[in-house]
């Protein structure tokens, strides 16, 4: 993953906000066409409930469910797709598949649904990816997300009732899984010719300016009849013979 992926584009903000707006559609049409359409959630260990793996995180019980998980979701799949473009549609399509797939087995009977679950995918992901990375960038990102959404580490745990604790859980273990799946992807500081494994100490047209001892050597232009000794520029000696001839005197 190269260092050009840190450049803003139309896709980091627009993209995130085709998300959001798709989950707020959906939830016009659950309140305004089909009421159903909030039962097709994730059903664990029910084969019809599997629908639930595409479709939970576009279902969200009432107004404040909905929009407590749009800003979360906004903001970090705008940092998504500015720091990790490359894999910013897999991790959001494969995080949705795999947490959704994994809530379904080790679910509680009941209708999980919401779209907190590709949030704890992201939270984590980014969180532990910029750790692996050892990208001062990333991880300044990562320091960030835990500043923010620290404390959303207590609800993977069972405290709160009606919340999907198992989706939450389900999110973070996939970040972690897809942050260690894609530790080939991730971005490598910049670094200069001389910290290159390829690079040669001799032809460096800089370092040519010094001896072995560090002394900085006075270099003078080389003609192509000229040569070169002790670093120093010597001149070629040329001879040359005058014969004078004395004028008669009259």
């Amino acid at each position: 993953m190269s260092q050009t992926q840190f450049k803003y584009s139309t896709g980091v903000v627009a993209y995130p906000i085709l998300f959001v707006l798709t989950i707020w559609i959906s939830f016009w049409f659950q309140v305004r066409i089909y009421s159903g359409f909030k039962s097709f959630g994730i059903r664990p260990l029910d084969f019809e409930g599997l629908r639930g793996v595409i479709f939970s995180p576009f279902i969200h019980g009432n107004i404040e469910h909905l929009y407590n998980n749009t800003i979360p979701l906004f903001v970090l799949s705008m940092a998504l797709f500015y720091f990790y473009r490359p894999i910013s549609w897999k991790v959001i399509f494969y995080g949705i598949l795999l947490s959704g797939f994994l809530t379904w087995l080790i679910g509680r009977p009941a209708n999980h649904i919401g779209a907190s679950g590709l949030i704890y995918v992201l939270v984590s992901f980014m969180f532990f990816k910029g750790i692996f990375a050892k990208h001062y960038r990333l991880i300044a990102l990562s320091l960030i997300i835990i500043f923010f959404y620290g404390s959303m580490i207590w609800y993977v745990f069972p405290i709160k009732e009606g919340m999907s604790w198992e989706g939450h859980l389900a999110g973070l273990i996939t970040g972690l899984f897809f942050a260690l799946i894609f530790r080939k992807q991730i971005a490598k500081p910049e670094r200069y010719v001389w910290e290159q494994p390829s690079y040669n100490e001799e032809d460096d047209p800089f370092m040519r300016h010094f001896d072995e001892d560090g002394n900085f050597i006075e270099h003078q232009e080389v003609e192509d009849n000229d040569e070169l000794v002790d670093n120093k520029v010597q001149k070629p000696i040329i001879k040359v013979r005058y014969i004078f001839k004395k004028k008669s005197e009259d």
